[in-house]
């Protein structure tokens, strides 16, 4: 059975910014360089007349530096494929659909997310509920947990990552 995460990321731009960071190419090529994973492919950026954006994503872990848990019920390097669909921005408000998978283990995640204007001038807030599941039995929930910590740290580290973009140059 899924675990649902509830999390956010407060950024010092607008809707506008924030968006606009997400349908650059050049931000999602420094977001992977500083992700810390051993490699990393930006696998689509598509952004549509509309202002909608699509990006996915490809990171992979190698063995030797997966949590314990993990290397023992996956042999290989772990490579992670990630999907955020951003909406066109309306009402000053932007929602996107996020999924992503590791191809050759029990594992997905699903999700969704809003980002709207925060209660400060120029500043915005994404919220998202994510949903994590990992078909291990007896240790699935122990491992999806861990994960839930995980993604919460990443989106920190996601949200300060955009924040330094929207202010400095580029």
């Amino acid at each position: 059975m899924a675990r649902s995460f509830d999390m956010s990321a407060d950024y010092a731009g607008s809707v506008e910014a924030v968006l606009g960071a997400f349908a650059d190419e050049r931000y999602w090529l420094a977001r992977l360089a500083q992700s810390g994973a051993d490699e990393a492919l930006l696998e689509e950026l598509a952004v549509s007349p509309s202002g909608a954006v699509t990006v996915a994503t490809t990171q992979v872990l190698y063995r030797d530096k997966l949590p314990g848990v993990v290397a023992q019920f996956h042999r290989g390097n772990l490579r992670i494929t990630r999907r955020e669909q951003w909406e066109p921005i309306a009402d000053g408000r932007s929602a996107a659909t996020v999924s992503g998978a590791v191809p050759g283990a029990p594992v997905t995640l699903t999700g969704d997310a809003r980002l709207q204007p925060a209660t400060t001038a120029d500043a915005s807030r994404a919220t998202l509920r994510l949903a994590v599941e990992v078909r291990v039995p007896l240790v699935g929930g122990k491992i999806e947990e861990m994960l839930g910590g995980r993604l919460r740290e990443l989106i920190r580290i996601e949200g300060d990552f955009t924040n330094g973009w929207i202010a400095g140059p580029h």
